[in-house]
């Protein structure tokens, strides 16, 4: 895991909450919410990777939690970049998120890859225990407008 602690979130100075539907379908849209966010952002965060460890998050809440409940996204634009979380009813937490698993994934596989993209990608990325299941998020920080695409 790179940067912060599993349990340390840095106060918002902007957020957005939806619940998304428990199928595929949630993960264009929590894609475009990310984008949408961001591009208030005066210095953003990579929008580009932020859309694509969102589009992992939720397509692991909808692929790997039982039942049709909805999952729920939240994005909190902070002074130092984004935070992006994923809630889910199932407790357990993601596998391999905080701990880098031994096995590299088949080059051949569709699937395995998402869990080490967000730590590969991210400043940080944890989960924590919610009231009804938990959240998955990751941060991502600013970047320098020089860097930035025009």
């Amino acid at each position: 895991m790179n940067g912060t602690a599993l349990h340390e979130r840095p106060p918002a100075s902007a957020s957005w909450r939806i619940a998304l539907p428990h199928s595929a379908a949630a993960v264009p849209v929590a894609r475009a919410l990310v984008r949408a966010a961001l591009a208030e952002l005066e210095h953003g965060a990579d929008s580009d990777t932020a859309e694509l460890l969102t589009a992992e998050l939720v397509a692991n809440a909808v692929e790997h939690t039982v039942g049709d409940a909805p999952i729920e996204l939240v994005v909190e634009l902070l002074p130092t970049g984004c935070q992006v979380e994923v809630h889910d009813p199932d407790p357990a937490p993601p596998g391999g998120l905080t701990l880098p698993v031994d096995i590299e994934p088949d080059p051949w596989q569709e699937h395995g890859r998402g869990l080490l993209l967000i730590r590969a990608l991210s400043s940080s990325c944890g989960h924590r225990p919610t009231e009804s299941g938990k959240a998955v998020w990751f941060t991502l920080p600013t970047v320098p407008a020089q860097r930035r695409p025009v």
